[in-house]
C-alpha cells in the first residue's frame, strides 16, 4: 500500500491546489489544541477550512491520515542541533519533545502504537540526528536504537504523567499544586499514618520542588544521560 507521504510527494509536482495537506494539518492542530482529538472530524475540518465536506478527501483518506499529518507538523517545531555531541543532541531532543507536549497535550491522547511508531518525515529527521550523534562510539545498530529508545521512553513517561496531572487538576478545579495537595490530603494523611512509607513521608515534608515540573523532568533526564554516558565510556 502506498504511504501517505509517498502520495503527497508525488502530488507535490502538480499545480498547487487551494487546499493542501499543510492547511488541513494546521487546521486540525488548532482544533485539537483547543478542544482535544475527539473534536476532529472531517466535517469540522471542512467548516474550519471553509471548503465542501468532501474536499479534504482529495488529500487524505480519513482521520488517520489527518492525525499523521498533525504529528508530522508539530514535530517540525522541535529544534535539535545538527552535528552536536551526543549528550547535547539527546538533551535537546528530550527537552524539545517535552515542550512540544506541553504546548500540544493532545499528543498524549494518541493511541500507544501511534504515539510510539508513527513514521513521518519530521519524526524520522529527529531520530536521524539522534542516531548520527552516536556514530563515534562504534555501537552496533541494535545498541544505538536501544540508547535512543531509552531516552524516548523516559520522555514519553514523564510527559504523560505531567499532562495527566494537569488534566486531573482541571477536572478537580485545582488552580495550584498547593490546592492539589490539599485535595488529596485525606488519602495522604491516612496512608502516611500507617507508618509504612517513611521515605516517601520524608519527601512530603522536605521536598521543595514539588511544583517545579521542568526541574523534575530535566533532573531525571540527566540521570538517564549519566547512565548512558557510563555505558558509552
Amino acid at each position: 500500500m502506498t504511504s501517505l507521504w509517498e502520495r503527497l510527494e508525488q502530488a507535490s509536482t502538480a499545480a498547487r491546489p487551494a487546499l493542501s495537506a499543510q492547511r488541513i494539518a494546521t487546521a486540525a492542530v488548532g482544533i485539537a489544541d483547543s478542544d482535544g482529538l475527539d473534536a476532529i472530524t472531517m466535517r469540522r475540518l471542512a467548516t474550519e477550512l471553509g471548503v465542501a465536506p468532501m474536499a479534504a478527501y482529495r488529500h487524505v483518506s480519513g482521520k488517520d491520515d489527518v492525525l499523521e499529518l498533525m504529528v508530522d507538523l508539530v514535530y517540525g517545531e522541535v529544534d535539535v542541533p545538527d552535528g552536536a555531541g551526543w549528550r547535547e543532541t539527546m538533551r535537546a531532543f528530550a527537552t524539545g519533545i517535552r515542550a512540544l507536549v506541553v504546548k500540544h497535550p493532545w499528543l498524549t491522547q494518541l493511541s500507544a502504537p501511534r504515539a510510539a511508531y508513527e513514521l513521518t518525515p519530521n519524526r524520522m529527521a529527529l531520530a536521524e540526528r539522534a542516531f548520527a550523534s552516536l556514530r563515534g562510539f562504534d555501537l552496533d545498530a541494535d545498541t544505538m536504537m536501544s540508547v535512543f529508545r531509552t531516552v524516548a521512553a523516559y520522555v514519553h513517561g514523564a510527559t504523560s504523567a505531567e499532562i495527566g496531572l494537569r488534566q486531573l487538576m482541571q477536572e478537580k478545579d485545582w488552580a495550584s499544586g498547593t490546592e492539589a495537595r490539599t485535595g488529596l490530603s485525606a488519602q495522604m494523611t491516612w496512608l502516611l499514618g500507617t507508618g509504612r512509607y517513611p521515605t516517601f513521608e520524608r519527601y512530603v515534608h522536605e521536598g521543595t520542588r514539588k511544583d517545579d515540573l521542568r526541574w523534575q523532568f530535566e533532573t531525571g533526564l540527566e540521570h538517564v544521560l549519566d547512565g548512558i554516558a557510563a555505558h558509552l565510556g
